[in-house]
């Protein structure tokens, strides 16, 4: 089947693309991006494990060819070498498209990625794609010093002419990046160079207001607490000025305002489960839902319960439903639900919280550390996270 590229764009319209060069910066931008916008970040080389069981060696020929040793693997000539690469990117691209489409239906995500300019054109509009890129010079060294590449400098320092294997890596990615480099400069597309000697923030801040991510006021956050809130009349009624994070009461007016806030919500998947939990108030004990609410409007939610979309009856309790409505998004309003839940939790005597997520990258921010995958009931496999609670 061949889906045009004008469909592929408008599935993939909430897809923020940072692709590049070798020690471009890619993975740096995207999580600095993440962090300050609160946008989760798809990372390929994350998945690829993922697809690579997925796949099939009738059609993936390249993501499953296996190699005996580090000898084998950089023994290769330069061409071949070359070749496999582009060929296991482009066998990728495919189980990419498709989990980008289904995550990114209503929430934006940032996608640390590979793209030939072929692709880019392909997949998404020049609005949506930033390119970090560096002259490729010795990037052998330079991708074997980060601390997140150890388990490719081990490899590589395994074979047993070191020289030898590095030099044939340097001259593929040499022969892969050039070209590649000076394409991106001359193509019209939206990049930062690592010559210019940018600083995180300055990048992070060219590429936001390239991808139309800067709001007015969105650095002019409210502390979040229950002081920014004027929260009690006699009917239980929130007023706020500012943004606070406020507990949701049974057979309140706001309980009624919150259950149409949740009735209306762009989260498709779960909008109608947790707006029956809210009409026939199945919360059972420390249960409850917290609700995000600036100038007066209800804008995102998040929930403490004890089970989520798991069996996992001995795991409790969960962090879970976090959702703020799109316009508000990139304000660090879900860092301030996540914060209250906690703090709520541990008033109940918890000294942890869990959240589960599709993702790597998003909730380590806020203290969580991976824990485990986990299976849900739907048959798939998400990521655990565990926060102790000081």
């Amino acid at each position: 089947m061949i889906f045009q590229d004008n469909i592929i764009k408008q599935y993939l319209k909430n897809v923020y693309f940072i692709a590049g060069t070798p020690c471009g910066g890619k993975t740096t931008a995207s999580r600095a991006l993440a962090k300050k916008y609160d946008i989760p970040v798809y990372d390929i080389d994350e998945r690829f494990p993922e697809h690579q069981a997925m796949s099939d060696p009738a059609f993936q020929p390249a993501m499953n060819k296996d190699f005996r040793d580090a000898d084998e693997f950089f023994g290769r000539s330069v061409e071949e070498y070359k070749a496999w690469l582009l060929q296991n990117t482009r066998e990728q691209l495919d189980f990419i498209l498709l989990d980008l489409m289904r995550l990114s239906t209503d929430r934006p995500i940032i996608c640390d990625c590979h793209l030939t300019l072929e692709q880019a054109a392909m997949v998404t509009d020049p609005s949506h794609i930033a390119f970090m890129i560096k002259k490729p010079v010795n990037l052998v060294d330079e991708y074997c010093n980060r601390p997140d590449h150890q388990g490719f400098s081990d490899f590589i320092h395994s074979a047993t002419d070191f020289e030898a294997a590095k030099a044939t890596c340097n001259e593929t990615l040499m022969s892969l990046n050039a070209k590649y480099y000076e394409d991106v400069k001359a193509s019209g597309y939206f990049y930062v160079d690592r010559a210019d000697g940018l600083s995180v923030e300055e990048t992070v801040a060219r590429t936001a207001k390239h991808f139309g991510l800067e709001m007015p006021g969105a650095s002019a956050e409210g502390a979040g607490s229950d002081a920014a809130a004027k929260t009690a009349n006699d009917e239980g009624k929130t007023v706020t000025a500012e943004l606070a994070v406020v507990k949701v009461e049974k057979d309140t007016p706001f309980a009624k305002e919150f259950l149409h806030f949740v009735e209306n919500c762009s989260w498709t998947e779960v909008r109608e489960h947790i707006a029956g939990l809210i009409r026939d108030w199945r919360f059972t004990d420390w249960e409850t839902m917290f609700a995000a609410v600036k100038d007066g409007r209800i804008i995102g939610m998040t929930s403490v319960l004890k089970t989520d979309y798991y069996d996992l009856p001995e795991i409790f309790p969960w962090v879970s439903c976090v959702f703020v409505e799109k316009p508000y998004r990139g304000q660090r309003i879900s860092e301030k639900l996540i914060e209250k839940a906690n703090a709520y939790a541990k008033e109940q005597g918890f000294t942890k919280t869990y959240i589960p997520t599709e993702f790597a990258g998003l909730y380590e921010r806020y203290g969580y550390r991976y824990l485990k995958d986990i299976v849900n009931y739907g048959g798939g496999t998400d990521r655990l996270y565990v926060k102790d609670l000081q």
